[in-house]
């Protein structure tokens, strides 16, 4: 038997996309648990610090931002900064803080309008020629760089929800979603040329194990990094 997650990207309809505020919340949760448990936090701490001192402010905006969980951890690392969270609905999003509803593809924001662009978990919903449509509107809307965060394409990073569920009590959802979002997912060369296809300079993408996530730092402007 052939393992999944090996070949080139597959992307397929995810539920969580479509349900209502209510029905979503408990896959909602799951993820907020899988991105503590499995080190996405880490993930962001450590692709903050090569751009952004301790102690200093900065505007960041979340690009389909869901539960918000990684904006709050921002905040948390630095009190000073302020994110402003992004979905196509408010009702996905925490009620909480700065929140705007709007086209992913068409940002209500003028040029520079944020030092950083972030997403989490959102590209690979997306096909490749989007992924560079979407990097290139936050490139417009940043002042320094677009970040992003995402899964690595790998087996076992897509049998982990299912092997896993005798023990978290992963949601029904959680367990369609969740490898279906792995096979969407990128390797990072792909992440890489769609990042530099879009018009990044300077672009790095690490891997980080054990939460087969990856990170890219891209420069909109191309200048010097702060750090």
């Amino acid at each position: 038997m052939r393992l999944r997650a090996t070949g080139p990207r597959l992307i397929r309809p995810e539920i969580l996309d479509t349900l209502p505020a209510g029905e979503a919340r408990a896959s909602l949760a799951d993820l907020t648990r899988i991105n503590r448990e499995t080190g996405a936090y880490r993930v962001l701490r450590e692709l903050l610090a090569t751009l952004v001192r301790a102690g200093e402010s900065f505007t960041m905006l979340d690009v389909g931002a869901a539960s918000g969980d990684l904006a709050a951890e921002t905040r948390r690392l630095y009190p000073g900064a302020r994110v402003t969270l992004l979905d196509y609905a408010l009702s996905h999003l925490p009620s909480a803080g700065d929140r705007v509803a709007a086209d992913a593809f068409r940002l209500p924001f003028r040029d520079g309008s944020f030092d950083f662009v972030f997403s989490s978990l959102f590209l690979h919903h997306f096909s490749n020629e989007d992924v560079i449509r979407l990097y290139r509107e936050g490139r417009r809307v940043a002042r320094q760089a677009v970040l992003t965060i995402d899964l690595e394409r790998h087996p076992l990073a897509y049998y982990f929800l299912p092997a896993t569920r005798w023990w978290f009590g992963w949601d029904q959802v959680t367990l369609h979603d969740g490898p279906i979002s792995v096979e969407a997912s990128f390797r990072p060369p792909e992440l890489r040329e769609l990042a530099e296809a879009a018009g990044l300079t300077g672009v790095r993408v690490r891997r980080h194990r054990p939460s087969f996530r990856l990170s890219l730092m891209g420069r909109a402007g191309g200048g010097p990094s702060r750090k």
